[in-house]
Parts: structure tokens; C-alpha cells; sequence
């Protein structure tokens, strides 16, 4: 069963090539860090700051488009962690069914930061016990 997480802090350096977002436990202490990149970091950051660019940037445009073409953004699931490399889906209601659709984390969470409200962000339980010993 995945658990609910939330963005709780987000760590941008200009002198280090990979950013730091930190999800935790909605209802719980555990947390963990996931490294990104610049661009992902920036769009997150702008959007938990409520900051709205004059024209559409690329997550903007991944749920404008996903919206336009019928489909109803639901939630991001990071599901698996292979070699240092977390992977996850991001989830579309179409049709009344779930559609995975893969995609990085950072990605993902920049989706779910877009949404208004914003998308639920859930982990594996493989996941979390394979980051938090």
C-alpha cells in the first residue's frame, strides 16, 4: 500500500550541479531525499511559491494538454528504486480508468505542484524501506 507524502523542503544550490527536494509522511516522521535537477527544482520551487509565468512553461503545458484531451490528473506514485534511480507514475483518470504513465519524480512532483489543488504525492512501502534504515 503506498503512503501519502508531501513536499517538505526544497534545497536549491547554485554551485552543485543536483538539487534536493525532501518528501515526508503525511501522517507519519519518515522522510527522505530526492536529488534533481535544476530546472525541475525551479519549476517546483515557483509553484510552492505560488508563482505564475506569464506564458505556459513545459509542466504547464504537460497538464494543460493532459486536461484538453479529456483526461483528469489523479496523483504521482513513486514506485520503485532501482540502482540510485527512483522511478514513478504519473497517474491519469481517462474514461473513468487509471492510466500510469512513467516518468522521473521530479517530474512528476512538478506536475502535481502545477495542479490546483495539488496532486497527491504517494510512495511504496518498498521504497521508503529500502531509503529510510
Amino acid at each position: 500500500m503506498p503512503v501519502e507524502m508531501k513536499l517538505s523542503r526544497i534545497i536549491i544550490s547554485e554551485i552543485n550541479e543536483q538539487q534536493v527536494i525532501y518528501l515526508k509522511e503525511v501522517d507519519g516522521t519518515r522522510q527522505f531525499p530526492i536529488l534533481i535537477g535544476i530546472f525541475e527544482a525551479t519549476s517546483i520551487d515557483r509553484r510552492v511559491k505560488a508563482e505564475r509565468p506569464p506564458r505556459p512553461l513545459t509542466h504547464d503545458l504537460l497538464v494543460n494538454s493532459i486536461e484538453a484531451l479529456g483526461g483528469e490528473l489523479d496523483s504521482v506514485v513513486i514506485n520503485e528504486l532501482r540502482e540510485h534511480t527512483y522511478f514513478a507514475k504519473l497517474r491519469v483518470r481517462v474514461n473513468g480508468e487509471i492510466v500510469e504513465i512513467d516518468s522521473r519524480p521530479s517530474d512528476a512532483i512538478a506536475v502535481a505542484v502545477t495542479c490546483e489543488p495539488h496532486l497527491p504525492i504517494f510512495v511504496s512501502e518498498d521504497v521508503l524501506n529500502e531509503v529510510i534504515e
